[in-house]
């Protein structure tokens, strides 16, 4: 299955958007189970949640997948548990040492120290040191624990017929093993955060990442949609999804409460400026909601090929990237677009402001900084 899905992500990555190579894994469940199978002569399975990411001059340009800001450092995360970090605006990176080799998805830190990264087999790591050393906190195995039990728990309490089938689709995740992926993690300070995956994954802390609670259930998501990216705009927390899944938390309820923008493609992510919110996904399509979420509006941008980054300046203009490294800009919080010129450009799974105007990109061909054209 991990196997899988590594080959899936590479191969969606020269194409549409990587994140909906996850959706091509659930259909091969049976393939998976079936090259699984010893065979003779074959090396020993070795897990890669036990196997610590191989330290290699290539990291650099192979698959990334996600890049934040660790104060002035940049740090990208990508396959086989690669971690780059940067102290000089992308000139130069180093590898890191990672406890895993499981494929990394996104990357996010609170300050210039502490931050987090998520990816597949479950995996959330966590740096106190600016992302030059990483520990890891949760990963599928502990993840199945912890979603079987608080599902059994809310069937002791509440024994609803939405409650037994959670309790039974955990327990599926569970008997497939440690595989489900972490797509997406946010915190909003050094304590409270949270991590997004496929099938409606979707754990809280409020202690750093030391212990970690199940929100299964508190999600407007019948269908298990695929959680693909979290992020708070406007004084809001808002989660994207497949099949134009977008959400609300309700901060009385502690819910994630379903918001209709009238498409029903899958939405990659969520940017937005002081006042506006922004969810962006397949084939250019990003709409936009002037009123948290209650309504919405297609925007036109220019963009044709599936928006999967998006990065806010400190001047609050928006930045929209597509998998094919089209870049547009928006000064007017997203209602308009226009298209940004760049010195370099690459297919591309995320970007970030490197300073000096240049962009810092990663994607299937790793890493580069790019100056902006014209801005």
């Amino acid at each position: 299955m991990r196997s899988l899905e590594r080959a899936c992500v590479s191969s969606a990555s020269t194409t549409t958007s990587i994140m909906n190579a996850f959706r091509i894994v659930a259909a091969s469940l049976s393939i998976a189970a079936a090259l699984s199978l010893p065979r003779a002569g074959a090396a020993p399975f070795v897990d890669v949640l036990d196997t610590p990411a191989q330290m290699s001059p290539l990291a650099q340009r192979s698959l990334l997948q996600g890049i934040a800001h660790a104060g002035e450092r940049l740090v990208a995360v990508g396959q086989r548990g690669h971690v780059l970090v940067s102290r000089d605006g992308g000139t130069s990176w180093k590898q890191s040492p990672v406890p895993v080799s499981s494929d990394l998805t996104a990357v996010f830190f609170v300050d210039d120290q502490r931050g987090w990264a998520v990816g597949h087999d479950g995996v959330v790591l966590h740096s106190e040191d600016g992302g030059d050393s990483w520990q890891l906190q949760l990963d599928g195995r502990k993840a199945n624990e912890i979603l079987v039990a608080a599902m059994a728990r809310k069937v002791e309490a509440e024994p609803s017929d939405d409650a037994k089938k959670r309790l039974a689709e955990t327990k599926r995740y569970a008997e497939q093993g440690a595989d489900k992926p972490f797509l997406d993690v946010w915190f909003a300070n050094a304590d409270e955060g949270y991590v997004v995956g496929a099938y409606n994954l979707i754990f809280r802390t409020t202690d750093g990442g030391k212990s970690w609670t199940s929100w299964f259930d508190r999600t407007d998501n019948p269908k298990y949609f695929n959680l693909y990216a979290i992020r708070p705009v406007a004084g809001e927390l808002y989660v994207a999804g497949e099949s134009g899944l977008v959400m609300k938390l309700d901060a009385d309820t502690k819910r994630f409460k379903a918001l209709d923008t009238g498409y029903a493609g899958s939405y990659f992510g969520v940017a937005g400026t002081k006042s506006s919110v922004l969810v962006f996904g397949l084939r250019g399509t990003v709409y936009r909601s002037d009123d948290a979420g209650r309504t919405w509006a297609k925007v036109e941008t220019g963009l044709q090929g599936t928006v999967v980054a998006a990065e806010r300046s400190p001047s609050d203009a928006v930045l929209l990237a597509d998998v094919g490294g089209h870049i547009v800009g928006s000064d007017d919080g997203g209602r308009t677009f226009k298209p940004v010129a760049l010195e370099r450009s690459m297919p591309v799974t995320g970007i970030a402001d490197a300073g000096a105007k240049r962009l810092a990109l990663v994607g299937p061909r790793g890493v580069a900084v790019t100056g902006l054209a014209g801005r």
